[in-house]
C-alpha cells in the first residue's frame, strides 16, 4: 500500500459538524465535539513527542525524518584524464567480451549459472522479499483467529459483585477474533518503507557478488594462462640449456675447454629447471579457483583449457568519470540503501513516544451449553477499543530515539568512506594498468635483445671466439627477462580487470539475479536510480 494512500483524509463539512443556535445560546453537535476533542489531543501528543503538527502533515503522517540521500564527495576526472588511452565515455558493460576470448566468455556463463556464492546472495533476496511483505501485511488486522473455547467458573455469592452474576458460569464460545492497531504515527509504513530499502540492499548485494565473481573468473583465467606463458618459456630455455651443456662437455672431451664451462652449464640448467615446479604449483592453484568459481570440484583442467596465449586488453579503456560510481557500483549502492533503512527506524524507534489505538473484536457463537451453542439467538459481535501509551518509560524510548539516529549517522559516514574508497580502487587500478603498458613495453625489448644476445654467444663459443661465461650470463638473463615480459602481460589483463571491478562493471549484463525471483514474483527492483 502506497504511503499516498494511508492516513487521514481532509473532507469537507457536514451538516452535523456545524454550530447552530438554540435559545440564544451556541450549541455544537457531537460530531463536532469529537473532531475538536480529537485535534486538541493530536496538538498534545505532537508537542509532547517533539514533532510539530506540520512535520506530521508533511511526512504523510509520519512522525521521525523522511529520508533524502546523503552527500558524498567524488571527484570531478580522474587523474589520468588528460591520457589519451583513458576515455570518459562507458561504451561495453561486458567489459570481459573485450579480451576477444571465446573461452573466457564462456567461463563467464559458466560461472553466472553455476556459483554457490551467487545463490546465497539470491537467497538473501528471497528472504528480505519475504521480510518486507510481512511488513505490508501489518498495515492490515494484525492478528486474526479462529477460536473454540469453554469456561466453567464457580462465583461467590452474597453480594460480592454489584451486578447480577449468577454463582455458576457455563460458557461454550467458537468464533472469530481479530486484532487491529491504527497506524496512526507510521510505525508500520515505516516498517514497510525500511524492508523495501533493506530489499533494495540484498539485490544490491548480490549485483555486488556477481562483480567479484565476473572478475575472479577473469583474474584466474588470466594468471592460468600467465603460468602457461611462463612455463612454455621456462621450458623452452630449458631445451637451449641443454643444447650448451652438450656443446661444453664435447669441447671438454676433446680439449679445447676446462671442466668449468661443463659445471657452470649444469648449474644454469638446473636453475633454470628448478622454477618450472613452483610454475606448474601456480597454474594447478588457478585452475582449481577456477573450479570452484564455477562450482564444480577441483579438477586438472589442462584438457579444457589447451596451452593458449594470455589475453590481450585493448590499449585504451572507456571508463566513465567518477561520478558514475554513485549509480555504477553496487557496494555503494548498498551502502545508501542501508542509510535509507537506517533512517526509517528512526521514525519506528519515535512512534513508541505516542498512544497506540488498537480495536480488538469477537464475531460468532456462544451459550450456555452444545446444544443452544449454534441458535440463532447465540450469534454475537463484540468490539473492544483500546488505548495504550507508555508514560512510565523512563527515559527508555527516547534513549531507543537517540540510538537509532546515532546508527543512521554512523551508515551515512560508512556511505561516505565506501564513496571515497571506490574512488581510490579505481585510480589505483588505472595508473597500474596505464604503467603496466609501459613497463611491458621495455621488457619486449630487453627480451628481443637478450635472444639475440644468446645467439651471439652461443656461436662465438661454438667457434672459439668467446668463453663461457658470456654464455652463461645472456641465458640466465634471457630466462628472467622473458619471465618478466609473461608477467607483465598478465599483469595488463589483470589491471584491466581490477579497472572495472572497481567501475562496478559487469552486473548489468545480466537479468534479474539467478534463483532469487520465486513464483508470483516478477524481476527483483531496487527501487532506486
Amino acid at each position: 500500500m502506497s504511503d499516498r494512500n494511508v492516513g487521514t483524509e481532509a473532507r469537507r463539512p457536514q451538516a452535523a459538524d456545524v454550530a447552530w443556535p438554540t435559545r440564544n445560546r451556541l450549541v455544537r453537535r457531537p460530531g463536532a465535539r469529537a473532531t475538536a476533542t480529537l485535534t486538541a489531543w493530536l496538538v498534545v501528543l505532537l508537542a509532547g513527542g517533539c514533532t510539530g503538527v506540520k512535520e506530521w502533515c508533511g511526512n504523510r503522517f509520519k512522525v521521525g525524518p523522511d529520508y533524502r540521500r546523503p552527500p558524498a564527495a567524488v571527484a570531478e576526472n580522474w587523474i589520468d584524464a588528460d591520457d589519451e588511452r583513458i576515455r570518459p565515455d562507458w561504451v561495453v558493460d561486458a567489459w570481459w567480451t573485450q579480451f576477444n576470448d571465446p573461452t573466457l566468455d564462456g567461463l563467464v556463463q559458466t560461472a553466472y549459472q553455476q556459483n554457490l556464492d551467487l545463490q546465497t546472495a539470491g537467497t538473501r533476496i528471497l528472504e528480505a522479499r519475504a521480510q518486507r511483505n510481512i511488513a505490508a501485511g501489518n498495515l492490515f488486522p494484525q492478528s486474526q483467529s479462529a477460536i473454540a473455547t469453554y469456561i466453567r467458573g464457580q462465583l461467590p455469592t452474597g453480594g460480592g459483585f454489584p451486578l447480577p452474576i449468577p454463582s455458576e458460569l457455563n460458557l461454550f464460545a467458537t468464533g472469530f477474533n481479530a486484532s487491529w492497531e491504527a497506524d496512526f504515527w507510521g510505525r508500520y509504513r515505516r516498517t514497510i518503507i525500511a524492508s523495501q530499502a533493506t530489499l533494495d540492499a540484498s539485490v544490491d548485494g548480490y549485483s555486488d557478488a556477481l562483480v567479484m565473481t565476473l572478475a575472479d573468473v577473469a583474474t584466474n583465467y588470466v594468471q592460468y594462462r600467465t603460468f602457461q606463458q611462463r612455463l612454455d618459456y621456462a621450458r623452452r630455455n630449458v631445451k637451449i640449456q641443454e643444447a650448451t651443456l652438450d656443446l661444453a662437455e664435447t669441447r671438454f672431451n676433446v680439449g679445447t675447454t676446462t671442466n668449468l664451462d661443463v659445471q657452470q652449464a649444469k648449474s644454469n640448467l638446473a636453475q633454470t629447471q628448478s622454477t618450472i615446479p613452483s610454475l606448474e604449483t601456480g597454474l594447478r592453484q588457478a585452475g582449481n579457483g577456477l573450479c570452484i568459481l564455477l562450482g564444480m570440484p577441483a579438477s586438472d583442467l589442462s584438457q579444457m583449457l589447451e596451452v593458449q596465449p594470455i589475453p590481450k586488453a585493448p590499449l585504451e579503456l572507456a571508463v566513465g568519470i567518477p561520478a558514475d560510481l554513485l549509480r555504477r557500483r553496487p557496494d555503494v549502492r548498498r551502502a545508501e540503501r542501508d542509510v535509507a533503512a537506517q533512517s526509517e527506524q528512526i521514525g519506528i524507534a519515535k512512534a513508541d513516544l505516542y498512544p497506540r489505538l488498537s480495536i480488538n473484536g469477537f464475531i460468532g457463537y456462544t451459550g450456555e451449553n452444545l446444544k443452544s451453542l449454534f441458535a440463532a439467538k447465540s450469534l454475537t459481535g463484540l468490539v473492544f477499543p483500546a488505548l495504550q501509551w507508555n508514560i512510565l518509560n523512563y527515559g527508555r524510548i527516547m534513549n531507543n530515539v537517540n540510538a537509532q539516529d546515532a546508527n543512521f549517522r554512523g551508515k551515512v559516514l560508512t556511505y561516505q568512506q565506501t564513496v571515497l574508497r571506490a574512488g581510490r580502487e579505481v585510480e589505483n587500478a588505472l595508473v597500474a594498468f596505464l604503467q603496466t603498458q609501459v613497463q611491458a613495453r621495455r621488457l619486449e625489448e630487453s627480451v628481443l635483445a637478450s635472444e639475440r644476445s644468446v645467439e651471439l654467444a652461443s656461436e662465438q663459443y661454438k667457434g672459439g671466439i668467446a668463453d663461457f661465461n658470456r654464455v652463461f650470463n645472456t641465458q640466465t638473463t634471457l630466462v628472467s627477462q622473458q619471465d618478466q615480459l609473461a608477467v607483465a602481460r598478465g599483469n595488463i589483463a589483470l589491471n584491466m580487470i581490477a579497472v572495472f571491478k572497481a567501475l562496478g562493471g559487469g552486473w548489468q549484463s545480466f537479468g534479474a539475479p539467478k534463483g532469487a525471483v520465486g513464483p508470483g514474483h516478477g524481476k527483483a527492483k531496487t527501487g532506486h536510480p
